[in-house]
């Protein structure tokens, strides 16, 4: 099959915009950018994925003079590397470096503590499926990366504190329904905890239209194997492309102020239901699909499918845990700043518990989890003793028991 131009695809198709979102706020405070990045070291956790590599592309245009990225990824720091190389108009500095290693790794520390400190930090380093929501064991694995490790980085930040420090987080942490999601509103409280210690900001987004792992970037993938396409009719997400995921980290980790949540200024109007850009990504493709009744026959007629012929999906509606039908990026108790930027809204009154608690509340997590007497609802339960807004949907199925 002939795969179509996939950033124009997303750009007329998914977002519908022929421009970043953010190239206003981008050139109205390019001076001051500069002035933030040109000629500073900068160190990239998780800078091979679609969002980290997004914002290294978006901050090497403003001349840092020193990069280290890492990753656990070794193969995608490759691909990073001949990415940035072989782009004639990319600047990459010449002390560039990457490391294969996980930044809770010892390893890491040794590194981090020779090489900086450093002036900008971005932490991209997470559990960001909500299919990574299986069992007490997966969802352990999720908690660990997203709030345990992230708050042991922390701690070793404030003994070299850059000039700004990001991490990532998910619009899903806005009244959460999954544990990726309260996961991900944990490590915003955790990270709020140490805001009067050190510069920190990050930012809640949309979906990363074709970003690795995702469900679109998952059909090229289908189709290069002659596997039928999986699609749920009713799930609508806010959208932005991969160029722009970089640009919103960018600007909240230069632009915020220490405590401040940032997150895309989409109206609701502007959510796509993924069976419309299904149906839109085959119609682009020339090709007709045909649409089955189950998975077993999505399969089947996989198997005698040739080139040409109507491509077997399979529309379903959800039914699996943890999966909200919309999504949002703030709550009603939220104060929310809409004038400073014309592209970003900027959550201004995030809760700051103080260190004690959220040391009680780590602990008592690891307590749990060590103890071996625990499974998924008792996880479940003490998240929503600390997330008063976690409304965990929990329906028996994973999407891993989905094509």
């Amino acid at each position: 099959m002939n795969i179509i131009d996939i950033p124009n695809f997303i750009n007329t198709h998914i977002t519908k915009r022929h421009e970043s979102l953010f190239k206003n706020d981008i050139e109205a405070n390019k001076d001051l950018l500069s002035k933030k990045i040109e000629g500073k070291s900068v160190l990239v956790i998780g800078g091979a994925g679609t969002i980290g590599s997004s914002y290294i592309k978006a901050i090497l245009k403003f001349k840092p003079g020193k990069l280290f990225v890492v990753d656990t990824n070794e193969n995608g720091l490759t691909e990073l590397t001949r990415t940035l190389r072989s782009d004639a108009n990319m600047f990459v500095p010449e002390d560039f470096r990457t490391y294969p290693m996980n930044f809770g790794d010892p390893v890491f520390k040794k590194m981090f503590l020779a090489e900086g400190p450093f002036h900008i930090v971005a932490n991209f380093a997470a559990h960001k499926h909500v299919r990574s929501e299986k069992d007490k064991y997966s969802i352990e694995a999720m908690i660990d990366n997203n709030v345990f490790k992230a708050k042991e980085f922390l701690d070793l930040l404030v003994s070299k504190k850059p000039e700004h420090f990001f991490c990532v987080s998910t619009d899903k942490a806005a009244n959460p329904v999954n544990v990726m999601g309260a996961s991900k509103k944990l490590m915003e409280e955790v990270i709020m905890a140490y805001s009067n210690e050190l510069q920190i900001t990050t930012a809640r987004f949309a979906n990363v239209a074709f970003s690795n792992g995702s469900l679109l970037a998952g059909y090229i993938e289908r189709l290069f194997q002659n596997q039928p396409i999986s699609c749920p009719s009713d799930v609508k997400r806010f959208f932005v492309s991969p160029e722009e995921s970089g640009q919103i980290c960018m600007l909240a980790c230069m632009l915020g102020n220490s405590g401040e949540i940032f997150f895309p200024k989409l109206a609701e109007e502007e959510m796509a239901f993924f069976k419309k850009i299904t149906v839109d990504f085959f119609k682009a493709s020339n090709r007709p699909i045909i649409e089955c009744e189950s998975e077993v026959e999505a399969k089947k007629l996989a198997q005698t499918t040739k080139d040409g012929d109507p491509y077997p999906v399979y529309f379903f509606d959800t039914d699996t845990s943890g999966e909200k039908l919309y999504e949002e990026f703030f709550t009603d108790t939220d104060v929310v700043d809409q004038e400073t930027f014309s592209s970003l809204g900027v959550i201004k009154n995030a809760r700051k518990l103080p260190k004690e608690e959220i040391n009680k509340t780590t602990l008592e997590l690891k307590h749990l989890m060590d103890s071996g007497n625990y499974d998924k609802t008792a996880i479940v339960d003490l998240l929503k003793q600390y997330l008063p807004d976690f409304e965990h949907i929990e329906t028996g199925k994973s999407l891993d028991q989905k094509m």
